[in-house]
C-alpha cells in the first residue's frame, strides 16, 4: 500500500462528499475494504458511496450483516457489498460469490479482516475512526499501486470543490482520457471537467507523437480560451465560473442532458434541430478566428492552422489502423506512397482557402437543444485555423447518427444559400469542394480511428460506426474533384467488400 489520504472532522456531509468523489473513479477490478471499530461509521460510508454509484440520495440501502452480500446493480458497473462480520470460515467467499463480484464489478467490504487474506483486487483500504468530537469521524484512505493516481487526482478535486457545496454525481465520458461530475446545489448545477494535462505519447514522426502532429488540445488552457472567444462570437458555450489550469480543472455551466441524439429520440425532428445548427455555422462566419486567443490567468492560446501535418496524420489513421485490421497485413508501400500523394495533390488546394473556424467535432454529441430553443455546444477545445466548410461536413455527416442524403442536401442547400445572402461574393461551387474534400478526410480519419478505439484501447462500441462512415466516404467521392481518390478506394477497398470490412 501506498501513503494515506488523512482527512479529519470529517461529519456526515463531508462523509458523503468523499463518498461521491470515490464513485467517480471506481472501476471493475475494484476491492474497497472498509475497517474501524463498531459504530465507526463503516456502513455509513458504504451506504454513501452505494447511493452516489446509483445516483439516488434517497436509495434503500440495507445493512448485509446477515445476509453478508447485497448486490446493486448501477448504469456504470455492479456493486457487490459485503459485511463478513458473521463470516465463520473464509472459505465460504467462494458460496457467496465474491471472485465473480470483484472481477466484474466493485467489491465494498466491511470487516475484511474475517477473510483472512482471501480478498483481491485492485484495492483501496479506508480506515474509520473516532473524531475529535462525537459528530466527526477521521478517514485514512491506502491506496495499492492501481488506486494511487486516483486517489491523487481525488484530492486534487477535492480541494478544488473545497467551497462548493452540492452533492457530486458521475457523468458518462467520450471517447478522450477527460472525465466530468455533475455538482448540483440549491443554486442549480455546474459541470466539473476533470482533465489533467496528459504526458506525450511516443513519438511516431519528426520526434512527436500524434497528439502534438494532429494539434489536440494539451491542457484546459485551450478549452478555456476557445470558449471565450466563441461566447465573444455569439455562440452559446459554458462559462468557466472556477478554473485550476494547472491541475487540468475547471467547473462550468452545465448545459443540460438534451443532446441531439437525444432529442431525436424524444421525438424531435432531425432536420430542424440540425437545421438551427447548420444557422450557428453561418452565422460564426462573421468572426473569423484570429491566431492568438487570450486566455484568462494565463498567457494566450495559439489556435494552429489546420495544415498539411495534421491533415495527413489523420487520414493515415486508415492506412496504420484500418487496412491493417481489414487486410491482416500492413499496406503495401506503392499503395500508400500513391494514397498520400493523391492527398498531397487535394492538401496543396485546400490550402489556398481563406482561413476560418474548425471546431472540429461540431455534431451531435457535442451540440445541446436548450431550453430556449438555442443550440448550446460543448467539446471544442480542438479548435483550429481552417477552411469554413470543415465544420459543415462534421455536422451534416455526423459520425454517430444517421443523416440521410436527402436532409445532407437539403441542409447544404440552406447553408449555401444563407452564406450568399450574407456574403456577396461566396463561391458555392468552391465550397461544394472544399466539402467533399473535407469530407472524405474526416471520412478516412474515422475509419481509422474507429479500427483504433476498438484493438488499441478494447472500445469496440465504436465500430459500430464503421458501415455510416463509409457511407459518407462514397457521397463524397462521387464530386468529380475526388475522382483519383475514388478510384484508389475501388481499388483497394471494392464496393462490395465495404459491408464486409465493416
Amino acid at each position: 500500500m501506498s501513503g494515506s489520504w488523512i482527512v479529519e472532522g470529517v461529519d456526515e456531509a463531508r462523509l458523503t462528499r468523499l463518498a461521491e468523489l470515490i464513485a467517480l473513479k471506481v472501476r471493475a477490478g475494484d476491492l474497497i475494504t472498509l475497517t474501524g471499530d463498531l459504530g465507526a461509521g463503516k456502513t455509513t460510508f458504504a451506504r454513501a458511496l452505494i447511493r452516489a454509484m446509483l445516483g439516488d440520495p434517497e436509495a434503500e440501502v440495507p445493512s448485509p450483516t446477515f445476509t453478508i452480500v447485497q448486490p446493486y446493480a448501477t448504469a456504470r458497473i455492479d456493486v457487490a457489498h459485503f459485511d463478513l462480520y458473521r463470516l465463520t470460515d473464509p472459505a465460504e467467499l467462494d458460496e457467496i460469490g465474491f471472485d465473480e463480484a470483484v472481477t466484474g464489478g466493485l467489491a465494498l467490504v466491511e470487516w475484511p479482516e474475517r477473510a483472512e487474506g482471501r480478498l483481491h483486487g485492485h484495492h483501496l483500504d479506508i480506515a474509520l475512526s473516532a473524531g475529535a468530537s462525537a459528530e466527526t469521524r477521521t478517514l485514512s484512505l491506502t491506496p495499492d499501486e492501481h488506486w494511487t493516481a486516483r486517489i491523487e487526482r481525488l484530492r486534487e478535486i477535492d480541494d478544488f470543490l473545497a467551497d462548493r457545496e452540492g452533492t457530486v454525481h458521475y457523468l458518462q465520458g467520450d471517447a478522450s482520457t477527460r472525465a466530468y461530475a455533475r455538482l448540483i446545489s440549491d443554486g442549480g448545477s455546474l459541470v466539473l471537467m476533470d482533465s489533467p494535462r496528459m504526458p506525450d505519447g511516443p513519438p511516431i514522426r519528426d520526434g512527436l507523437p500524434y497528439s502534438r502532429i494532429a494539434h489536440l488540445a494539451e491542457d484546459v488552457t485551450a478549452f478555456h480560451a476557445v470558449a471565450e472567444a466563441l461566447a465573444a462570437c455569439g455562440m452559446i458555450v459554458p462559462t468557466i465560473r472556477a478554473f485550476d489550469h494547472e491541475r487540468g480543472l475547471l467547473l462550468i455551466d452545465d448545459l443540460g442532458d438534451l443532446t441531439f441524439g437525444r432529442a431525436i429520440e424524444s421525438g424531435m425532428d432531425q432536420q430542424a434541430l440540425w437545421s438551427a445548427a447548420v444557422d450557428g455555422l453561418v452565422a460564426l462566419r462573421a468572426h473569423p478566428p484570429r491566431d492568438l486567443l487570450p486566455v484568462p490567468g494565463g498567457a494566450d492560446h495559439f489556435l494552429n492552422r489546420f495544415d498539411r501535418t495534421a491533415l495527413l496524420i489523420e487520414v493515415e489513421l486508415l492506412t496504420d489502423w484500418y487496412w491493417p485490421a481489414v487486410k491482416g497485413a500492413p499496406m503495401p508501400p506503392d499503395a500508400k506512397a500513391e494514397f498520400l500523394r493523391l492527398w498531397n495533390a487535394q492538401i496543396d488546394w485546400l490550402e489556398t482557402l481563406p482561413l476560418g473556424w474548425v471546431l472540429r467535432d461540431y455534431h451531435s454529441p457535442n451540440l445541446m437543444w436548450l431550453s430556449d430553443g438555442r443550440v448550446g455546444v460543448l467539446d471544442f477545445q480542438d479548435a483550429m485555423r481552417g477552411p469554413w466548410a470543415y465544420d459543415v461536413v462534421s455536422l451534416v455527416q455526423d459520425a454517430r447518427l444517421d443523416v440521410p442524403e436527402n436532409v445532407e442536401r437539403a441542409l447544404l442547400v440552406h447553408y449555401r444559400s444563407e452564406v450568399a445572402r450574407r456574403e456577396p461574393d461566396f463561391d458555392a461551387a468552391t465550397f461544394d469542394t472544399a466539402y467533399a474534400v473535407l469530407g472524405a478526410q474526416r471520412n478516412n480519419k474515422l475509419l481509422g480511428l474507429w479500427k483504433r478505439l476498438a484493438n488499441r484501447d478494447g472500445k469496440h462500441g465504436y465500430l459500430a460506426h464503421l458501415p455510416r462512415t463509409w457511407h459518407y466516404l462514397e457521397r463524397n467521392l462521387r464530386h468529380p474533384a475526388l475522382a483519383d481518390l475514388a478510384r484508389w478506394f475501388d481499388r483497394h477497398f471494392p464496393p462490395t467488400a465495404r459491408e464486409r470490412n465493416s
